[in-house]
């Protein structure tokens, strides 16, 4: 087995071994917020800042001159227009906001790619991730440590293919991103369902039922009286979770519960920022316009010229 994999079951299992009977396992996926600044534009844009470029990135522009966050501004400007027509769409601010808010997710996948890349071709093949990752314990099948390793394989072969999403055998960054992170991609949504409830089913039928959810969040002490929240669960169960009272949880059940189609904040933001921009209010946004309102998209102070600016190109 791969370091990497050795070390993810470890800490599992000290996780297991650590966590109270009494804890509550979160199994839900929530949209995160895209700040912890307040909205409100009539104190300043500090949300706007942290929204558009990411709360780290946002702290660089408060650096920078007015005219250096501009000269920046219209390089970002630039890599926002997809299709290079010229305009920034909402839909095209959209995706921009939700990479930026998913930039430490590309991130730990960069400190990985080159383990996987190993003829250093730019993609990864199902190949090279199933030899760096369980090596030489394809061959043995009764592993000393316990762990079977032809099912996480088999599971995992499963989700490089969903994650290859062009069916071409290989994974870009992008989709190699969406095999290591599948709860950040609309595309993938089906095998984080699937697994989970392969998680859950401890009867193999399928379906999640009450014990089975229960069980899932809660270790039972026989000594020891359920705590309130575990009897909140048995009730939200049976009135939300499972919703033609039939007593389990089928796929579509499992997919309200755990991806929750929540308030899409990166769609607002965008929605907020054209609206804001649009001078000649057609719907988009030229470069001219962005730059024009700067200060709402990533902010600036005069600086001190004795001072070092901070220059970040991750961009």
């Amino acid at each position: 087995m791969g370091l990497q994999v050795w070390c993810v079951y470890f800490c599992l299992c000290v996780a297991y071994s650590l966590t109270k009977p009494t804890e509550k396992k979160e199994r839900v996926h929530h949209d995160p917020q895209l700040s912890d600044k307040v909205h409100d534009d009539a104190q300043n844009f500090d949300y706007d800042h942290d929204a558009f470029l990411g709360a780290e990135e946002a702290k660089t522009f408060d650096q920078l001159t007015p005219e250096e966050s501009k000269e920046r501004l219209g390089i970002i400007v630039a890599k926002i227009d997809v299709d290079k027509d010229g305009f920034v769409t909402q839909e095209e601010l959209k995706a921009w906001i939700k990479k930026a808010q998913k930039k430490y997710i590309y991130e730990s996948v960069a400190q990985q790619w080159h383990e996987f890349d190993m003829n250093q071709d730019g993609l990864i093949s199902w190949d090279e991730y199933r030899n760096v990752t369980y090596g030489t314990y394809l061959d043995d099948p009764d592993p000393e440590d316990g762990f079977n390793y032809k099912q996480m394989m088999t599971r995992d072969e499963r989700r490089f293919k969903m994650s290859d999403k062009d069916g071409d055998g290989v994974a870009t960054k992008e989709e190699f991103t969406a095999f290591l992170h599948p709860e950040e991609y609309d595309y993938m949504k089906d095998i984080v369902v699937l697994e989970t409830m392969e998680d859950i089913d401890k009867n193999g039928d399928g379906t999640i039922d009450l014990e089975e959810y229960i069980g899932d969040m809660y270790s039972h002490d026989k000594d020891a009286e359920e705590p309130e929240w575990v009897k909140t669960e048995r009730e939200q169960f049976v009135e939300f979770r499972d919703k033609n009272h039939d007593g389990k949880m089928d796929k579509e059940e499992t997919k309200d519960w755990i991806l929750p189609s929540d308030y899409d904040h990166a769609e607002a933001e965008a929605r907020h920022l054209v609206y804001e921009s649009d001078q000649n209010k057609d719907g988009k946004l030229t470069k001219e316009e962005i730059v024009d309102k700067y200060d709402l998209f990533v902010g600036s102070q005069a600086t001190d010229f004795g001072e070092a600016l901070v220059r970040h190109d991750e961009f």
